[in-house]
């Protein structure tokens, strides 16, 4: 089937209606329709799908303009090896083929299939590594074949924790499962607090509901180190200093107990640890005064904030909904930040009333078959006999120059930009470089990975292909039809796992599934959360919810009872309790203690790209133009450098250095400064800030430290 006719706009004559879903990494997952041309089966126009109850009938600024990068002239469209002898190096952009032969997809799939059989012969399968993470989070595209393939070799196992782990384990620690408040319910909040979160630059389907909120009363506070257009739009903005945030909570919590605000008998009944936890907050190292030097934040605000919170929801009051994002576990405490500020409305009993609550992640609520999909016994059916190893991907740089017994012989990336994405990119880029390492790279675009690839093969975008989505942002399924033809040779990640495994595998049936199979395999749960969720459905109606439990008055509470909480009590867990530990990197931590780098780097995501996605379009160039090359510093710290606005600029530390121009700007406060992420081979000297980042993990979750990053700064 590959239309849907419920609520569908009526098509121009000679033209049909497809809906599909946008699959790129961001909460909203819309719902897409896509007009084609039916005589030259070219899409002519993608726009919001106005049935979704979430997303509402449009797009973003990013995907609005999606047809310029499914039919840009710079798409990959043919399978490619590197020519002999051209080393492995960065390419100037719009001369990368120069150093590739085209070759049929024949030729590409035997060559890697050889190349991946004599490597495992020699060194063992653990030396093969596969790189991805969420260039599509569709259920088929994200985790299926592909692991099956991995799996069935023994290859290392990725720890996929560069975004969301942190936060993730953070949830499942205190809840037992990702799941939140439902974002239409933020309409019937009182207060919200965005905090660690850019509503505005990667949740914007959110918007239309915290502004409906407003419009009847409700105040927005943001909490972020950075002005975000989120912030600027905000009644307050808390420009809290990077890291400080389990603090900050911390004396929240202290008001809260202290004055008695606290839902006793909520916190009786659904919760484990409340009376350690009191303790614990009740300490004088949490008191909003002592939190207030720390945090950046005054003492007054904190008393007042934590007040209003903990009365929300009661005395008639509407209730208080936090919108936690994943900013605020990008720093080495990020776990332990993230479980305090959900600890939040287990203690007032937010989630008794609708709008209250917190949301973080609602992936959790889609029960889909992933095992089925991905196979992860096929492991003991390779040649390890055993599960295989398993390497962080936000430790990519060691992997590749220091892993051994075995070391890692083969990369083959998709579904990522490891050369921009991945931390301490340094280290990153000489492993790539090393000519013994046999890389594949399964992409849509020369990017800066693609510079250091063998072999490179052409992906579809998600006009291209089937796929089957959750979300990370709400609480609907969906199935997003192929819209048009792939362009080229250009092939969906099943397709071509599944031609690699029948390849190495022949006659071994995992690898015959193809994407109606696969979205079957995935929905085959008698889960009643997934009721009445069949494929047939979702086909039909483009998207359907899912069957959460309600309450008499037909409303959907999570955790307002003990039945919703899947941790190993049945309850909210309290403990251990959120202690503060100061980021190594930090200027409280012990890396600023010598003074070299006395200023905290926010190496943050542009608003108009997703990750590096679509940085390469000109027309998201443009909408990003201002910030292009740019080091946002406040005056104080300009001034005491010597640093005026326009200056070119070195920013460094002792993992390495980037050339910017400053900005003197009101949206970091002193001692922080910010640029954004971008492709190495677009910036002037050919590097981004992840030359600046480290490698070392979250407290919990395995996850990125991009905000735990100490520098300095100079003219020239």
């Amino acid at each position: 089937m590959d239309a849907y006719n419920i609520n569908m706009p009526e098509a121009v004559a000679g033209t049909k209606v497809v809906h599909a879903v946008c699959t790129h990494d961001c909460p909203d997952s819309c719902g897409v329709l896509v007009t084609v041309d039916e005589l030259t089966g070219r899409a002519v126009k993608v726009q919001g799908d106005p049935a979704h109850p979430v997303t509402r009938g449009f797009l973003c600024g990013k995907v609005a303009r999606y047809l310029e990068r499914v039919y840009s002239p710079e798409r990959l469209l043919y399978p490619m090896k590197r020519r002999t002898g051209v080393a492995k190096r960065p390419l100037p952009k719009g001369r990368e083929a120069e150093a590739f032969e085209r070759i049929s997809w024949d030729e590409a799939l035997e060559l890697i299939v050889q190349r991946l059989k004599k490597t495992a012969a020699e060194f063992g399968p653990e030396s093969v590594l596969p790189y991805s993470y969420a260039g599509t989070i569709g259920q088929l595209g994200f985790g299926s074949m592909d692991r099956r393939f991995f799996h069935r070799m023994g290859a290392s196992q990725l720890d996929r924790t560069i975004c969301a782990s942190a936060g993730g384990a953070a949830l499942k620690q205190v809840y037992g499962v990702k799941l939140g408040t439902a974002p239409q319910d933020f309409a019937h909040a009182g207060l919200m607090i965005v905090w660690g979160g850019n509503v505005h630059g990667n949740n914007i389907h959110l918007w239309p509901f915290i502004e409906e909120a407003r419009r009847s009363g409700a105040r927005l506070v943001v909490i972020d180190p950075y002005k975000t257009r989120t912030a600027a739009l905000a009644d307050e903005h808390w420009a809290i200093r990077p890291g400080t945030d389990p603090l900050l909570a911390l004396a929240m919590m202290h008001v809260i107990f202290r004055d008695k605000l606290e839902d006793a008998e909520y916190m009786r009944e659904c919760t484990v640890g409340g009376d350690e936890l009191r303790e614990f907050a009740l300490r004088e190292e949490h008191l909003p005064e002592r939190a207030a030097e720390i945090c950046g934040i005054e003492a007054e605000a904190i008393e007042r904030l934590a007040k209003e919170y903990a009365r929300s929801g009661r005395e008639g009051r509407k209730a208080a909904a936090i919108r936690l994002n994943y900013g605020i576990q990008r720093c080495e405490n990020g776990g332990t930040a993230a479980r305090a500020v959900c600890m939040l409305p287990l203690i007032t009993g937010s989630w008794k009333k609708r709008g209250g609550g917190v949301l973080l992640s609602t992936s959790g609520s889609f029960p889909f078959e992933q095992e089925r999909l991905q196979m992860p016994e096929l492991m003991r059916k390779s040649e390890l006999g055993r599960d295989a190893r398993v390497v962080n991907m936000n430790e990519l740089g060691a992997a590749l120059t220091e892993l051994d017994e075995p070391p890692v012989k083969a990369l083959f990336v998709y579904n990522c930009n490891a050369a921009a994405v991945a931390p301490d990119s340094e280290r990153v880029l000489k492993g790539l470089r090393r000519e013994d390492l046999f890389t594949v790279v399964h992409e849509q675009f020369f990017t800066d990975t693609t510079d250091y690839a063998d072999v490179v093969l052409p992906a579809t975008t998600f006009l291209e292909h089937k796929e089957l989505m959750g979300a990370y942002g709400h609480l609907y399924a969906q199935v997003s039809e192929r819209a048009i033809e792939p362009l080229g040779e250009a092939r969906m990640n099943v397709w071509l796992f599944g031609e690699l495994g029948e390849r190495m595998f022949p006659g071994e049936p995992e690898f015959e599934d193809r994407e109606e199979e696969l979205i079957a395999q995935a929905l085959d749960t008698k889960h009643a959360w997934f009721a009445g969720v069949t494929k047939e459905r979702l086909e039909r109606e483009g998207h359907v919810a899912l069957q959460l439990p309600a309450n008499e008055q037909g409303n959907v509470l999570p955790f307002s009872t003990r039945e919703w909480f899947q941790t190993a009590s049945g309850r909210g867990e309290l403990t251990p309790v959120p202690a503060f530990v100061a980021p190594v990197e930090s200027r409280c931590g012990v890396g600023a203690q010598d003074g070299k780098f006395p200023l905290e780097m926010l190496a943050r995501k542009a608003d108009n790209y997703m990750n590096t996605t679509f940085a390469n379009l000109p027309g998201h160039q443009q909408m990003e133009r201002k910030l292009a090359g740019v080091l946002e510093m406040h005056e104080v710290d300009a001034a005491a450098r010597g640093i005026l606005n326009g200056d070119a600029v070195t920013v460094w530390n002792e993992r390495g250095k980037i050339a910017l121009t400053a900005q003197v700007s009101e949206k970091v406060g002193a001692g922080v400064v910010s640029a954004r992420l971008d492709w190495q081979k677009l910036s002037s000297d050919g590097v981004n800030v992840n030359v600046l980042t480290s490698q070392r993990l979250t407290d919990i979750g395995g996850g990125a430290t991009f905000y735990s990053t100490l520098v300095e700064v100079s003219r020239g």
